[in-house]
């Protein structure tokens, strides 16, 4: 299974953390669909496990969970290069991926947080094409909130910096990082809880340096560099790292080829889901557009993450 879900001693506690209540979850669920029902500007959306998966990762708080999934809609529309063509068999998404590895790990920590890593193959190619790299972390980020059946309790990234180079690192402006960070925190219901940054080299403390200051001291609080891999499983169990990670889940390439697979059976539901977007021209007042939501300035306003 790609994506081992929660055991019951283990979904009873992320329930807690969650504010999830068995209870009321399903009236919560129904006063979503209502008020998404109402909104003229947004598209049909009949969805109950995505919008459960919101709704678990705003913690029930039913305000943040509409922000939330407005803005998970209105990304689609005026946010094209990384929401549309989101089809994994092109040759250009092909060739991509012979270079870059993102997948989530099939097992869960102790405590029921999943982990993803990042990292590139080889130094010895040229710069991938950074939105659609982009593209394919929201593609892999729709199927999990699809297929997150019980809510897991947030998300551990480690990245892999041992092929990253300043040439790699020239590609990421400031415009395409603050767009991705805008969707990724105010678009979709991600806990981030830990990154974790291996294989450290001097170009790693430039892109540190360079991401800090967009951050709030929660977040950078919470990232950790590693020039030892043994620190890591501190905070990540190694049964269920790579074995490249001296882990027990075996190579990473297995794990990588696994997520290609899904990928490509989504391919008529990444089509389908080009039409679920906003309607700018019924949005109640003022449509948004890209200048509203990442300025023209450059400047990155601070971002909340949970």
């Amino acid at each position: 299974m790609l994506l081992v879900q929660p055991t019951e001693e283990m979904s009873k506690q992320i329930r807690v953390e969650l504010n999830e209540n068995p209870a009321t979850r399903d009236k919560d669920l129904e006063i979503i669909k209502e008020w998404l029902s109402k909104q003229p500007h947004l598209p049909k959306f009949d969805d109950d496990q995505r919008i459960m998966t919101f709704l678990r990762g705003c913690k029930f708080s039913l305000e943040k969970c509409k922000r939330k999934l407005d803005m998970y809609f209105t990304m689609r529309a005026i946010v094209p290069e990384f929401f549309s063509n989101r089809d994994i068999t092109t040759p250009s998404m092909q060739e991509l991926m012979k270079y870059i590895q993102i997948p989530p790990l099939p097992g869960l920590t102790k405590n029921g947080r999943r982990v993803i890593v990042m990292r590139g193959v080889t130094k010895d190619v040229p710069t991938p094409n950074v939105a659609e790299a982009m593209k394919v972390v929201f593609m892999i980020g729709d199927i999990r909130l699809r297929e997150e059946k019980c809510g897991v309790a947030g998300d551990v990234y480690i990245l892999d910096a041992s092929v990253a180079t300043p040439t790699h690192f020239a590609k990421f402006t400031p415009a395409i990082v603050k767009k991705f960070l805008v969707c990724t925190q105010e678009a979709y219901p991600v806990k981030l809880k830990e990154v974790h940054v291996i294989n450290v080299s001097p170009i790693v403390d430039t892109i540190h340096n360079f991401v800090k200051p967009f951050l709030k001291e929660k977040i950078r609080n919470r990232i950790f560099m590693h020039s030892d891999i043994k620190t890591l499983y501190d905070y990540v169990p190694r049964e269920i790292l790579p074995t490249e990670y001296g882990g027990d889940a075996g190579p990473i390439q297995d794990i990588h080829e696994m997520w290609m697979k899904k990928l490509e059976e989504y391919g008529p539901w990444f089509a389908e889901q080009e039409a679920v977007k906003t309607n700018e021209a019924l949005r109640p007042g003022k449509p948004k557009t890209q200048d509203d939501l990442f300025g023209l300035d450059g400047s990155f306003r601070q971002l909340t993450i949970d």
